[in-house]
């Protein structure tokens, strides 16, 4: 016969997790989740709770597998608050608690993704030649190792000779500069990433300016006050970097133009409308598929000047 093994109603056994810890009136509560999934929920990378819970639980102790009373959260959370916004508000405001080996990785991971984002943005204003990762990782560290800030050299003075910069460089002059301490675990990669162009562009540790391709795109003028599918590229990620959830939508004019950093010439000629300007190379496969899936065929996208020559070409 089979031996009973009594444990309490409220005991529950969970391994290979990370916690989400919030302290409430005067009981600490957590939540037991998958590891890796807090910071992408919390981003709006992910928006499934069942991939970032292991259990829909609120436990007091998550080692111990004790759950918390009814009651505890009544009072903590008000009486008719249900679990899951119980649940919500701890992984929102709840501290994450991560071991030091996970802390690691997860640090790694993210410091090598800010890396390759800014490596593939920024280019050598002089040969037009985008920079290894290592360079640009090389180049982050001296800034973070001079407590944020770098020092011009003599070969930066000429970062504006590329491709237009719209004065990024020149505007930081009498205001505070921007400054790079370092990659954290707690912003996203692509916000620590446009923290980290803007500390390279501003001290020049190697000479950098923006990577951009100049082209023409052309769009009969008959849509280009059509709804727009989806949203611009400028609007996701604006959404990204504060969390947004909502998505906004404008006209096909306002979908291109979203595209183009800097607008060189508008025009109207006949039946097509023109622009003329700087995209970064990243957005050139976006917007050559928008403007033929928008316009069936009838727009255009060319390449008037390559402002990045990759190695090899």
């Amino acid at each position: 016969m089979p031996q009973n093994i009594n444990q309490p109603s409220n005991q529950i056994r969970l391994t290979n997790v990370s916690l989400v810890r919030l302290k409430k009136g005067k009981k600490r509560f957590e939540i037991a989740c998958y590891k890796n999934k807090v910071l992408e929920y919390r981003s709006g990378v992910e928006t499934d709770l069942d991939n970032v819970l292991q259990i829909p639980n609120v436990f007091l102790s998550v080692s111990k597998g004790q759950t918390a009373p009814s009651e505890d959260l009544k009072k903590a959370f008000g009486g008719k608050t249900p679990v899951n916004d119980i649940i919500m508000e701890i992984l929102k405001k709840g501290e994450m608690q991560v071991g030091e080996k996970e802390r690691h990785a997860q640090l790694e991971r993210v410091h090598n993704e800010v890396i390759d984002i800014v490596a593939g943005k920024l280019v050598d204003p002089r040969s037009k030649r985008v920079y290894t990762t290592g360079m640009i990782d090389k180049a982050l560290d001296q800034l973070s190792s001079q407590g944020g800030a770098g020092q011009k050299t003599e070969d930066g003075k000429g970062s504006g000779t590329a491709t237009p910069t719209n004065g990024e460089s020149s505007k930081e002059k009498g205001k505070e500069m921007p400054t790079w301490t370092g990659v954290v675990t707690t912003k996203s990669a692509k916000s620590q990433a446009l923290d980290a162009m803007k500390a390279l562009i501003a001290w020049q540790p190697i000479p950098v300016t923006r990577a951009r391709m100049r082209l023409r795109v052309t769009c009969p003028t008959s849509i280009l006050k059509q709804a727009a599918k989806g949203q611009t590229k400028k609007e996701t990620e604006e959404d990204d970097a504060d969390g947004a959830g909502e998505k906004t939508t404008g006209t096909v004019k306002d979908r291109i133009l979203s595209y183009v950093e800097q607008v060189e010439t508008q025009d109207t000629m006949g039946s097509e409308w023109e622009v003329v300007g700087f995209v970064e190379p990243g957005a050139f496969k976006v917007l050559g598929e928008f403007i033929g899936g928008e316009t069936k065929g009838r727009g255009r996208v060319e390449v008037l000047d390559m402002a990045v020559t990759h190695e090899g070409d």
